[in-house]
């Protein structure tokens, strides 16, 4: 296993996986490009191109399997993905597993669902018959004058709907890239469903009590689909890369920690005032949090549009006390403004999250989130 840092250029001995991201498209928006070389962007996670795969991780402590293990650990959380003690340290020893955790999590839970019945949902179809069968389509049949059969509009309760074709679809890609065998048990499931593509950007399903027990599923099918990028390597070779966004995993990692610090904790809370749109990360009874995946070591590193956005959110939301959380980098980050005047004032503070942890190792994912947790308390005081 190859490490890499992000926001770091990527070495001359890494020449050919260079090599390969230059020749990429699908990889551009991943890795930036200078006269100081390619380096990754605020993304980490799994690339595996050929014979080699790397790991690209955030650079929070000096130690690169460290820095692995917070990242998986804030990864598995932020997510609310379940693993047992055993399958962590599986994780933590074959880091290389991480698209094959996600792969499972889908494909368990999905498999689970069609134990206690595929989905089918009523779908209207029109057929040629030998009999009528529902709706006699006098158009269609006036063309079909000189045929035997009969031109018919009903409506089956079939599988073959466009939740499982969601699914079908899935499934098929991910077995390009995982030897998972429950994928196979759950494309045999849908044998009866047309094999279609779908366009996962697009792709939108209402839920009701007829399936709302396949969200979940579908929620993490969306997500593999998304932060998985499949290329062709060198020579041909069939690779991808698995890719996180730090500032999505850094926000929702300290939302759920905040839900579970303050019950009155709400997430992405969008409202308009006015033809104003706001939807700050987060927001309690007493204040809003912002998460900002930057380095900042002072006040002089805060962007002023930073400052007019926390106001904004102050006055309109009417939260006098507001707080910026940064990760911390290499130095604890505990500044304070007052941003407006009379009764629109708005105390901002800014503080640095430690989400480092000098003694990780397996099976202590529990103890990190913990420690982590205590960190973020004492700061919400």
């Amino acid at each position: 296993m190859k490490y890499l840092y992000e926001n770091s250029v990527i070495g001359a001995e890494h020449q050919a996986l260079l090599q390969t991201i230059s020749n990429t498209p699908s990889l551009q928006g991943y890795f930036e490009h200078s006269f100081k070389g390619i380096k990754p962007k605020n993304y980490c996670g799994f690339l595996a191109t050929g014979d080699e795969n790397y790991f690209i991780v955030p650079k929070i402590v000096e130690d690169k399997e460290a820095n692995l293990n917070i990242f998986l650990y804030m990864l598995l959380y932020a997510y609310d993905i379940k693993l047992s003690n055993e399958d962590i340290a599986a994780l933590n020893n074959q880091q290389d597993r991480i698209f094959e955790v996600f792969v499972r999590m889908f494909t368990d839970g999905l498999l689970e669902e069609f134990k206690r019945g595929v989905f089918r949902q009523y779908i209207t179809m029109q057929e040629n018959l030998k009999v009528l069968r529902g709706k006699y389509l006098v158009s269609e049949n006036f063309q079909n004058f000189y045929h035997q059969n009969i031109a018919c509009e009903f409506d089956e309760f079939s599988m073959d709907n466009p939740l499982n074709r969601f699914f079908l679809y899935a499934i098929r890609l991910f077995k390009k890239y995982s030897r998972y065998p429950n994928l196979l048990r759950c494309e045999q499931v849908l044998d009866d469903v047309e094999r279609v593509a779908v366009d996962t950007k697009r792709f939108e399903m209402r839920f009701d009590r007829t399936n709302e027990r396949y969200k979940k599923s579908l929620e993490v099918a969306i997500l593999l689909l998304r932060k998985l990028v499949p290329f062709t390597g060198r020579s041909g070779q069939k690779s991808f890369a698995f890719l996180f966004d730090m500032a999505e995993v850094f926000e929702k990692f300290v939302g759920r920690l905040y839900r579970e610090i303050d019950p009155t904790t709400r997430l992405q809370v969008q409202k308009n005032f006015g033809s104003l749109q706001l939807k700050p990360d987060i927001i309690t009874d007493t204040m809003i949090i912002d998460t900002k995946y930057k380095s900042i070591t002072s006040r002089d590193d805060l962007h002023t549009h930073d400052k007019y956005q926390m106001y904004i959110y102050g006055v309109n939301f009417k939260k006098p006390n507001v707080m910026l959380l940064y990760p911390k980098h290499k130095v604890d980050v505990s500044e304070g403004l007052v941003l407006g005047k009379e009764k629109d004032v708005v105390h901002l503070n800014m503080r640095s999250l430690d989400v480092s942890m000098d003694d990780i190792f397996d099976n202590e994912y529990d103890k990190y989130i913990d420690v982590i947790k205590k960190r973020l308390e004492v700061l919400y005081e």
